[in-house]
């Protein structure tokens, strides 16, 4: 291996974003039609303002009040300031971050806007490509 494998070089560039002022239902369904488990939400200007994730679109049916579901935009159920990485981080530090947290997926952020997301699984395929020829 010439250099460390960096995330930029093998993450998702089409990474399927909201706005915060979607309505909270619209994400639902985009989510599912997506058959995504979250997505990151960035202003007009592609800066990301927060994440929305399928807990967050719990919190619908948990402050429902006798079974209607509360309304609102992403921006009222979103997860603010998600942690984000550098595209220029090599995967083995974005494999670390992944130990420390629970999350499945890191958004890659370079000058405050989106350019990708890695995940968990991205890194698997970094692995089969860059270390089984080392056993």
């Amino acid at each position: 291996m010439d250099r460390l494998p960096l995330v930029r070089d093998h993450m998702d560039r089409h990474v399927p974003t909201l706005r915060p002022e979607t309505d909270i239902l619209d994400a639902v369904g985009f989510l599912l039609e997506k058959r995504i488990t979250g997505a990151p939400v960035v202003d007009r200007a592609g800066r990301l303002v927060g994440i929305l994730s399928e807990k967050d679109c719990l919190r619908l049916v948990a402050a429902g009040v006798e079974g209607n579901l509360p309304h609102g935009n992403v921006e009222n159920f979103m997860s603010p300031n998600p942690e984000t990485i550098p595209p220029q981080m090599d995967v083995y530090f974005a494999a670390g971050i992944f130990l420390k947290r629970t999350f499945r997926r890191l958004l890659v952020v370079d000058d405050g806007k989106l350019v990708g997301a890695i995940t968990r699984f991205d890194i698997l395929r970094v692995i089969q490509a860059n270390l089984t020829n080392v056993r």
